[in-house]
């Protein structure tokens, strides 16, 4: 549940921030497309550091050893 909910809660910021880059840095054609491509790529990049860091807790490659005392 809790993928999927972020998932969606990037996918509405990046097109909130598509938004307001199109309103705000009206440049000409290319402009736009180089803007909405930035904020596409940092959206998608932002979203696969969340979603790595997520899944790895998922199943941690080191396990935590207990001592005796534990």
């Amino acid at each position: 549940m809790g993928f999927v909910v972020t998932t969606l809660t990037f996918i509405v910021i990046g097109i909130v921030a598509c938004f307001c880059t199109r309103v705000c840095c009206n440049k000409g054609p290319s402009a736009n497309l180089f803007h909405l491509t930035l904020v596409i790529t940092a959206t998608i990049c932002c979203w696969m550091m969340w979603a790595i860091v997520y899944l790895a807790q998922m199943n941690p490659l080191i396990v935590p050893i207990l001592s005796e005392g534990e």
